[in-house]
Protein backbone atom coordinates (compact mmCIF):
# COMPACT_ATOMS: atom_id res chain seq x y z
CA UNK A 1 0.00 0.00 0.00
CA UNK A 2 1.07 3.59 -0.52
CA UNK A 3 1.47 5.47 2.48
CA UNK A 4 1.47 9.06 2.84
CA UNK A 5 2.31 10.58 5.88
CA UNK A 6 1.19 14.31 6.98
CA UNK A 7 2.94 16.87 9.86
CA UNK A 8 -0.53 17.06 10.98
CA UNK A 9 -4.16 16.67 10.42
CA UNK A 10 -4.24 20.25 8.83
CA UNK A 11 -2.14 19.39 6.40
CA UNK A 12 -3.98 16.27 5.49
CA UNK A 13 -7.07 17.77 5.16
CA UNK A 14 -5.25 20.50 2.63
CA UNK A 15 -3.51 17.77 1.27
CA UNK A 16 -5.89 15.41 0.65
CA UNK A 17 -8.56 17.54 -0.38
CA UNK A 18 -6.33 18.80 -3.22
CA UNK A 19 -5.53 15.20 -4.91
CA UNK A 20 -9.29 14.66 -4.84
CA UNK A 21 -10.18 17.77 -6.75
CA UNK A 22 -7.18 16.66 -9.38
CA UNK A 23 -8.43 13.79 -10.30
CA UNK A 24 -11.94 14.63 -10.31
CA UNK A 25 -10.73 17.79 -12.85
CA UNK A 26 -8.67 15.08 -14.75
CA UNK A 27 -11.93 12.67 -14.71
CA UNK A 28 -13.82 15.64 -16.02
CA UNK A 29 -11.15 16.45 -18.84
CA UNK A 30 -11.52 13.42 -20.04
CA UNK A 31 -14.74 11.78 -19.99
CA UNK A 32 -16.85 15.23 -19.34
CA UNK A 33 -18.66 13.23 -16.07
CA UNK A 34 -17.17 11.70 -12.58
CA UNK A 35 -17.92 10.00 -9.89
CA UNK A 36 -17.12 11.18 -5.77
CA UNK A 37 -17.84 8.13 -3.19
CA UNK A 38 -17.13 9.33 -0.04
CA UNK A 39 -17.58 8.22 3.97
CA UNK A 40 -19.81 9.59 6.45
CA UNK A 41 -18.77 9.93 9.84
CA UNK A 42 -17.38 13.20 11.44
CA UNK A 43 -12.69 12.92 10.40
CA UNK A 44 -13.92 14.10 6.43
CA UNK A 45 -15.70 16.86 7.63
CA UNK A 46 -13.17 19.34 6.58
CA UNK A 47 -12.04 17.45 3.68
CA UNK A 48 -16.10 17.94 2.44
CA UNK A 49 -15.59 21.93 3.68
CA UNK A 50 -12.57 22.24 1.36
CA UNK A 51 -13.97 20.47 -1.55
CA UNK A 52 -17.39 22.50 -1.58
CA UNK A 53 -14.79 25.88 -2.48
CA UNK A 54 -13.41 23.87 -5.35
CA UNK A 55 -13.80 25.60 -8.74
CA UNK A 56 -15.05 22.27 -10.76
CA UNK A 57 -17.87 21.54 -13.20
CA UNK A 58 -19.78 20.50 -9.93
CA UNK A 59 -23.01 19.92 -12.00
CA UNK A 60 -21.34 17.12 -14.33
CA UNK A 61 -20.18 15.21 -10.91
CA UNK A 62 -22.43 12.92 -9.42
CA UNK A 63 -21.88 12.30 -5.08
CA UNK A 64 -22.75 8.97 -3.55
CA UNK A 65 -21.95 7.44 0.15
CA UNK A 66 -19.98 4.43 0.53
CA UNK A 67 -22.63 3.29 3.27
CA UNK A 68 -25.65 4.77 5.39
CA UNK A 69 -27.29 4.06 8.34
CA UNK A 70 -30.81 3.45 7.82
CA UNK A 71 -32.36 6.25 9.22
CA UNK A 72 -34.12 9.07 7.95
CA UNK A 73 -32.30 12.24 6.79
CA UNK A 74 -33.45 14.53 9.69
CA UNK A 75 -31.17 12.10 12.07
CA UNK A 76 -27.88 13.75 13.45
CA UNK A 77 -26.80 9.92 12.35
CA UNK A 78 -27.76 10.83 9.23
CA UNK A 79 -24.52 10.41 6.18
CA UNK A 80 -26.83 12.08 3.95
CA UNK A 81 -27.50 15.31 6.46
CA UNK A 82 -23.65 15.78 6.79
CA UNK A 83 -22.53 15.46 2.77
CA UNK A 84 -25.67 17.83 2.31
CA UNK A 85 -24.54 20.46 5.33
CA UNK A 86 -20.51 20.05 4.46
CA UNK A 87 -20.24 19.01 1.04
CA UNK A 88 -23.24 20.08 -1.47
CA UNK A 89 -22.99 23.56 -0.62
CA UNK A 90 -21.14 26.67 -1.86
CA UNK A 91 -19.18 25.92 -5.64
CA UNK A 92 -20.36 21.98 -4.82
CA UNK A 93 -24.20 22.45 -4.70
CA UNK A 94 -24.71 21.84 -8.28
CA UNK A 95 -23.71 18.32 -7.86
CA UNK A 96 -25.80 15.46 -8.53
CA UNK A 97 -26.53 13.26 -5.11
CA UNK A 98 -27.03 9.83 -5.56
CA UNK A 99 -29.05 8.20 -2.43
CA UNK A 100 -28.54 5.65 -0.60
CA UNK A 101 -31.33 6.00 1.51
CA UNK A 102 -35.37 6.35 0.71
CA UNK A 103 -38.18 6.43 3.17
CA UNK A 104 -38.87 2.49 4.80
CA UNK A 105 -38.96 0.26 7.27
CA UNK A 106 -35.93 -1.78 6.36
CA UNK A 107 -33.18 -1.14 3.72
CA UNK A 108 -34.25 -4.78 1.73
CA UNK A 109 -37.05 -2.97 0.80
CA UNK A 110 -35.78 -0.60 -1.62
CA UNK A 111 -31.78 -2.23 -2.22
CA UNK A 112 -33.13 -2.78 -6.31
CA UNK A 113 -34.49 0.49 -6.72
CA UNK A 114 -31.20 2.30 -4.83
CA UNK A 115 -28.81 0.19 -7.12
CA UNK A 116 -30.72 0.93 -10.16
CA UNK A 117 -29.99 4.89 -9.53
CA UNK A 118 -26.32 3.99 -9.01
CA UNK A 119 -25.67 2.03 -11.80
CA UNK A 120 -25.23 4.69 -14.38
CA UNK A 121 -22.90 5.99 -12.27
CA UNK A 122 -20.15 3.44 -11.76
CA UNK A 123 -17.21 2.67 -12.31
CA UNK A 124 -16.22 5.20 -9.25
CA UNK A 125 -13.94 7.56 -10.51
CA UNK A 126 -12.61 8.93 -6.97
CA UNK A 127 -13.16 6.82 -3.67
CA UNK A 128 -12.77 7.89 -0.17
CA UNK A 129 -12.99 5.38 2.14
CA UNK A 130 -12.63 6.22 6.47
CA UNK A 131 -11.55 2.75 8.08
CA UNK A 132 -12.15 2.01 12.45
CA UNK A 133 -10.20 0.67 14.81
CA UNK A 134 -11.77 -2.86 14.01
CA UNK A 135 -10.49 -2.42 10.51
CA UNK A 136 -14.40 -2.20 8.98
CA UNK A 137 -14.69 0.05 6.05
CA UNK A 138 -18.15 1.68 4.40
CA UNK A 139 -20.44 -0.82 6.41
CA UNK A 140 -18.41 -3.66 5.79
CA UNK A 141 -17.95 -4.67 9.43
CA UNK A 142 -15.97 -7.87 10.13
CA UNK A 143 -18.94 -9.33 12.45
CA UNK A 144 -20.95 -7.97 9.39
CA UNK A 145 -24.34 -10.95 8.77
CA UNK A 146 -23.47 -11.21 5.19
CA UNK A 147 -19.89 -10.08 4.71
CA UNK A 148 -18.77 -12.88 2.89
CA UNK A 149 -21.35 -12.35 0.11
CA UNK A 150 -20.89 -9.00 0.41
CA UNK A 151 -16.99 -9.13 -0.46
CA UNK A 152 -17.56 -11.34 -2.99
CA UNK A 153 -16.40 -11.44 -6.67
CA UNK A 154 -20.15 -11.85 -7.85
CA UNK A 155 -21.40 -9.01 -4.98
CA UNK A 156 -24.39 -7.14 -5.75
CA UNK A 157 -23.99 -3.53 -6.26
CA UNK A 158 -25.59 -2.74 -2.80
CA UNK A 159 -26.15 -4.92 0.12
CA UNK A 160 -27.66 -4.06 3.65
CA UNK A 161 -25.54 -5.55 6.30
CA UNK A 162 -26.38 -6.06 10.52
CA UNK A 163 -23.56 -5.61 12.65
CA UNK A 164 -23.17 -5.78 16.82
CA UNK A 165 -20.86 -2.49 15.95
CA UNK A 166 -22.89 -1.16 13.62
CA UNK A 167 -25.60 0.23 15.54
CA UNK A 168 -28.76 0.75 13.41
CA UNK A 169 -29.14 -1.59 9.99
CA UNK A 170 -26.75 -0.44 6.98
CA UNK A 171 -26.36 -0.18 2.96
CA UNK A 172 -22.98 -0.12 1.80
CA UNK A 173 -21.88 -0.13 -1.41
CA UNK A 174 -19.99 -3.91 -1.89
CA UNK A 175 -16.33 -4.69 -2.63
CA UNK A 176 -16.41 -5.25 -6.06
CA UNK A 177 -17.85 -1.86 -6.50
CA UNK A 178 -15.33 -0.54 -4.19
CA UNK A 179 -12.06 -2.20 -5.89
CA UNK A 180 -13.08 -0.88 -9.59
CA UNK A 181 -12.72 2.55 -8.82
CA UNK A 182 -10.35 4.42 -10.74
CA UNK A 183 -8.88 6.21 -7.72
CA UNK A 184 -8.51 4.94 -3.68
CA UNK A 185 -7.63 7.11 -1.11
CA UNK A 186 -8.33 6.08 2.96
CA UNK A 187 -8.04 8.80 5.35
CA UNK A 188 -7.15 7.45 8.79
CA UNK A 189 -5.76 9.47 12.22
CA UNK A 190 -4.19 8.34 15.40
CA UNK A 191 -1.82 5.73 16.33
CA UNK A 192 -4.12 3.42 16.94
CA UNK A 193 -5.65 3.35 12.92
CA UNK A 194 -2.35 3.45 12.00
CA UNK A 195 -1.42 0.49 13.68
CA UNK A 196 -4.80 -1.03 12.34
CA UNK A 197 -4.04 -0.43 8.97
CA UNK A 198 -0.21 -2.10 9.18
CA UNK A 199 -2.13 -5.54 11.16
CA UNK A 200 -4.49 -5.79 8.46
CA UNK A 201 -2.05 -5.37 5.57
CA UNK A 202 -0.96 -9.03 7.34
CA UNK A 203 -4.92 -10.47 7.24
CA UNK A 204 -7.51 -11.47 5.16
CA UNK A 205 -10.57 -9.65 3.95
CA UNK A 206 -13.05 -11.56 6.51
CA UNK A 207 -10.74 -10.37 9.53
CA UNK A 208 -9.86 -7.08 7.98
CA UNK A 209 -12.44 -5.55 5.33
CA UNK A 210 -10.04 -2.43 4.35
CA UNK A 211 -7.59 -5.25 3.00
CA UNK A 212 -10.16 -5.35 -0.50
CA UNK A 213 -8.13 -1.71 -1.27
CA UNK A 214 -5.05 -2.50 0.16
CA UNK A 215 -3.23 -3.36 -2.74
CA UNK A 216 -4.27 0.35 -4.97
CA UNK A 217 -5.29 2.41 -2.48
CA UNK A 218 -3.47 5.55 -1.06
CA UNK A 219 -3.59 5.63 2.87
CA UNK A 220 -3.47 9.44 4.04
CA UNK A 221 -2.60 9.83 8.12
CA UNK A 222 -1.62 11.94 10.58
CA UNK A 223 -1.37 12.03 14.51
Amino acid sequence: MNLIEYPDREFLMLGLADRIASELGETLRANGRATLSVPGGTTPGSVFDLLSEVDLDWANIAVLLNDERWVPEGSPRSNTRLLRERLLRGRAAPAQLVPLYADAATPEERLEALAEGIAPHLPISVLLLGMGADMHTASLFPDADHLEQALSPDAPVLMALRADAAGEPRITLTAPVLQDAMHVHVLITGDEKREAIDRAAKLSPNEAPIRIVLDHATIHWAK
